[in-house]
């Protein structure tokens, strides 16, 4: 008896152990039936485009031989498609810390261009030297993504350098170009203005020469248009601003820009930032201004713009909050309008002539933080209060208006020497 119960626990162990090691090929054979259906050729290409950039010692079938399913690639993104899983997505560059970062030889390859379901494609930090690797953007090939592309980004790639490709204009599809803070040069290319779908439009931080080609008045799409930080020159068109009715940001600043600003600003009825700040615009501040309305942010300092602050009715900016007019060779004087600007929260007047006397309904704007007009020529009495001294201190600057004088008798005198009085201002 002892004997059988002893050969029937062999038995139930030898079953077990049957039946564990069938489960473990059946494991092993759902694990490999379970890899993400992919085009031979699109799998291969995106190994040969990450490898260019990367380096040779890359070896993506054997990291990721299932970049679309269990052995994802970081910055690869996938769509599954008639059956069959295609990269829509590439981000290059040391975003995370498992990001695909790019060696010091980084290359574009024809590869890239393989990847034709590519939605979206950037490249951060990756050309890093134009002096021991200098890279250029690809100038053809783009044709084969125009049916697909929505955002291309070239941020901080220092070693990228050359002009836009004029290529770049086929990509019909494109919202979204960003080459933001490379080493690009050249004219920018009248072919951008057939990128009638971009939504964004970003170009800052480069060294673009040349005008502000006309053609760009075709993107009528546009939410956000940044020129700054370049070296762009010449005039505006005098539509410039007609046919951007959606735009919420413009920055032209820190160019060569001159001229005068064009009348067609007054149609941007949804823009809130506005920066044309460090240019050489002249003429005047334009009448249209008023019609921003929907205006938060709006800088036009050091700029030899001329002319007087009258003609433009400040009251209607009703959102305004920041309001920087600082060296503009500006004469006459502060109109008490401004005074209805009920969310302003900065207003720089600094460095330019302006004269007269200053309205007392300024030091009542319930959120001014910051109140700059030294370096003019302004005079009379400031009949501010002790209240609007302290709350401003040296966010108050009158200083440099030789004829300028504050009332000593609304300070108090509980404090000696009395601490809250506009520093470099005399003494009435």
């Amino acid at each position: 008896m002892g004997n059988l119960i002893v050969i029937n626990k062999g038995l139930l162990l030898l079953f077990l152990l049957v039946g564990l090691f069938v489960f473990c090929e059946c494991e092993d054979d759902d694990q490999v039936s379970s890899v993400s259906p992919m085009v031979k050729e699109e799998q291969e290409a995106l190994y040969a485009a990450i490898q260019g950039f990367v380096g040779n010692f890359w070896n993506g079938s054997d990291l990721y031989p299932d970049p679309c399913g269990w052995t994802p690639v970081q910055g690869v993104y996938c769509d599954l498609v008639d059956g069959f899983w295609h990269i829509t997505v590439l981000n290059i560059g040391l975003v995370f810390d498992n990001s695909l970062q790019c060696s010091p030889d980084a290359k574009f390859t024809h590869h890239l261009f393989e990847l034709t379901h590519l939605r979206s494609l950037s490249f951060f930090n990756c050309f890093f030297s134009p002096r021991d690797n200098p890279i250029r953007i690809p100038s053809s090939n783009w044709e084969t993504l125009s049916n697909t592309l929505e955002s291309l980004e070239f941020r901080s790639n220092g070693g990228l350098i050359g002009d836009i490709p004029t290529h770049i204009g086929c990509l019909k599809k494109l919202q979204s170009l960003v080459l933001l803070d490379n080493g690009l040069t050249g004219e920018l290319p009248i072919e951008l203005g057939n990128l009638v779908n971009l939504r964004q439009l970003v170009l800052a931080g480069n060294k673009f020469t040349g005008h502000v080609p006309p053609s760009l008045a075709g993107l009528t799409e546009l939410l956000i248009l940044d020129l700054s930080r370049n070296n762009l020159s010449g005039p505006l068109v005098l539509s410039f601003g007609s046919n951007f009715t959606t735009l919420l940001k413009l920055d032209l600043s820190n160019n060569g820009l001159e001229g005068k600003i064009p009348e067609g600003i007054g149609r941007l009825k949804n823009v809130t930032l506005f920066d044309l700040g460090r240019n050489k615009f002249s003429g005047g501040l334009i009448e249209s201004f008023q019609e921003l309305v929907s205006l938060k942010e709006m800088v036009i300092s050091n700029n030899p713009l001329g002319g007087d602050l009258k003609g433009v009715q400040w009251e209607n900016l009703h959102d305004l909050e920041i309001l920087d007019l600082s060296n503009l060779e500006l004469t006459g004087m502060i109109p008490e309008s401004m005074a209805g600007m009920k969310r302003l929260r900065y207003l720089g007047l600094n460095d330019n002539n302006l004269s007269g006397n200053l309205s007392p309904k300024l030091a009542s704007l319930p959120c001014l933080g910051a109140f700059y007009i030294n370096g003019n020529n302004l005079t009379g009495k400031l009949e501010f209060s002790e209240v609007f001294y302290k709350k401003m201190g040296r966010r108050f600057r009158a200083w440099n208006n030789s004829n300028l004088c504050y009332q000593p008798q609304v300070i108090s005198s509980s404090s000696s020497p009395p601490t809250h009085f506009p520093n470099g201002v005399k003494a009435c």
